[in-house]
């Protein structure tokens, strides 16, 4: 099945080239981020893999009042504006009001609607309306099939620049669970198609900070598969010290990790390429 192809920058996605997005969960201090980005860039020039640098103004689904939730949509595009023009990245954000969708299309290449908010109509709607790359989030409620209905509401407004995201079924208790059959399905759509891995192992209802609260032994098994589902991207936060993350602190992968993680994940990726074709 052919594929659409959907430039972002000089990122051509869902081309036979795997592409990353990576960044701290949320925009925290210049340190950090910049950090983050050095690495980065250094990993992207190192193993040729094109990034699409990820970090989130607003984390509007925090579990208690009491966690950091970002520096808000004025302060965090700022600090992604300066990611962009110091790193030369594209950069991705969530919105989570249909408000957010014009100012943030003023700085990001990728608009990022979350995955509890993918069959909100306006969110999508204005979102697309900006002319901007979507990434639109698979909702644990919803059947992967099913993703293809908050694409039309894209394509119906003009925009069929569109990147669909897994990131794992909510299923039992407060676990994540990463079902192949939903790569097939969102592959249908003819679409690229993103696998966020390092959310996927997030154990929600713990709080993030406690090492319990992720499962990061299952990464480099849960990529892997995702990549041998043919997959266009990976989805990978990560952070110089996690540990010490304000949010995701459990699941995020250290970014001086993260290229040797990256290595087998662009093999196999190779390997289903050819296998493919």
């Amino acid at each position: 099945m052919n594929k659409k192809i959907v430039k972002v920058g000089d990122i051509q996605c869902g081309s036979d080239q795997l592409f990353l997005i990576s960044g701290p969960c949320v925009i925290e201090d210049e340190s950090t981020m910049m950090k983050t980005a050095e690495m980065l860039k250094e990993v992207s020039e190192r193993i040729k893999i094109p990034v699409i640098f990820k970090s989130s103004f607003t984390k509007d689904n925090r579990s208690a009042l009491k966690y950091y939730n970002g520096p808000g949509l004025d302060e965090g595009l700022k600090m992604l504006q300066r990611v962009k023009e110091q790193f030369g990245f594209p950069v991705l954000s969530d919105i989570h009001d249909f408000t957010q969708a014009k100012p943030a299309a003023e700085v990001l290449d990728v608009i990022q609607i979350p995955a509890y908010l993918c069959m909100q109509t306006s969110i999508v709607t204005e979102a697309a309306k900006t002319g901007k790359v979507i990434n639109i989030k698979h909702g644990q409620f919803i059947a992967p099939e099913n993703m293809i209905k908050p694409v039309l509401k894209a394509v119906e407004m003009g925009n069929d620049q569109i990147i669909l995201t897994e990131r794992g079924y909510t299923f039992g208790y407060n676990d994540l669970i990463v079902d192949p059959r939903s790569f097939y399905e969102m592959n249908k759509t003819g679409y690229p198609v993103v696998f966020d891995v390092t959310h996927s192992i997030r154990k929600y209802g713990i709080p993030s900070a406690d090492p319990s609260g992720g499962a990061r032994e299952y990464l480099p098994v849960l990529s892997r598969a995702g990549v041998a589902s043919g997959i266009d991207g990976i989805f990978i936060e990560a952070h110089p010290e996690p540990q010490r993350a304000l949010c995701d602190a459990a699941s995020q992968l250290c970014v001086f990790d993260l290229e040797e993680f990256l290595k087998p994940i662009i093999e196999f990726h190779q390997l289903e390429v050819k296998y493919r074709k």
